[in-house]
Order: C-alpha cells, then sequence, then structure tokens
C-alpha cells in the first residue's frame, strides 16, 4: 500500500508567469521528498486588487489555467473570496505551507492563525528567491517593458 503523500501547498498571484514562478514551485515541490502533492493557490483577482491596489493583467481564470498547465503542479484552486484567506488551508490541509521569498506574510502571525484553527501540525517554510538578478520578477519584466516602450516611442517620434 503506498504511503500518503506529502501535500505542500504555495501561494501566488502568478499575473505574468516567468521562470522564477517555476523554480518557485520547484523548491516547494522538492521540500515534500518524492512522495509529494503540491498544491497551488492563486490569489483572486479581488485580493490582488485590495493587496496590491490595482488589477491584474490577467484574469484569475487565466492564470489559475497557466499555473494548472504546469506539470511540476498537481492541483491548483482559486483563494478565497473575502477576509479569510486560510479557508482554502483548513479544505486541504497541507503538511507544509512553502511561502515565496517576497510573500508579505509574517510565518509567526500565520502559524498562530493556524493553531487558532486547530492546525497545528502544518510545516512553513520561506523559499529563497531563484538565481542571479535578471528578469526573475514581474516587477522586473514590466520594467523592462516599460523602458523598452520608452526607447521605441523615442525612436519613432
Amino acid at each position: 500500500m503506498p504511503s500518503k503523500k506529502i501535500k505542500v501547498m504555495a501561494f501566488g498571484t502568478f499575473d505574468i508567469l516567468h521562470f522564477g514562478h517555476v523554480r518557485l514551485l520547484e523548491q516547494a515541490r522538492a521540500l515534500g521528498g518524492d512522495n509529494v502533492e503540491l498544491i497551488v493557490v492563486i490569489a483572486r483577482d479581488s485580493t490582488v486588487i485590495k493587496e496590491k491596489g490595482h488589477d491584474p493583467i490577467f484574469p484569475e481564470e487565466e492564470r489559475l489555467a497557466l499555473i494548472q498547465s504546469l506539470k511540476v503542479v498537481d492541483a491548483v484552486y482559486l483563494g478565497s473570496e473575502g477576509p479569510d484567506h486560510l479557508k482554502i488551508v483548513e479544505k486541504c490541509k497541507p503538511d507544509i505551507i512553502a511561502l515565496g521569498y517576497d510573500q508579505k506574510i509574517d510565518s509567526d502571525h500565520l502559524r498562530r492563525e493556524l493553531e487558532k484553527r486547530g492546525l497545528t501540525n502544518i510545516k512553513i517554510y520561506r523559499l529563497k528567491k531563484y538565481g542571479t538578478p535578471g528578469l526573475n520578477s514581474s516587477s522586473k519584466i514590466l520594467d523592462k517593458l516599460e523602458d523598452r516602450i520608452q526607447r521605441l516611442l523615442r525612436f519613432y517620434s
């Protein structure tokens, strides 16, 4: 009989999918060892607006489909609407939560919130930033695109 899979949960917006995202998901998956199920939770459009102050470039359904298409991922869910973002954690009951290096989630606060819900056995890990300086974040990609557009506008003016 196969042993129970280790459930690893990762969260993100994944608005402009790039190689740094793939490496983050690979790191998250590796936390579970050989018998792992990687669950990814995609931020709802309303959450992105609230947290980042702007609409995502791609709607939540498209971001979900993109992440779903990655072979490193086993299951994908949209996050909860409203203020209780831990409903999905209660539903899936992961063994491990993998936080991105730049996610503004305090690990200690998260631990206390999980304990209040009786979820005391979940391990929390902060993942490392992938790679060398370059196009390893959506912000850097947007900055490079803006620079390229500005140069093109000057060239054609």
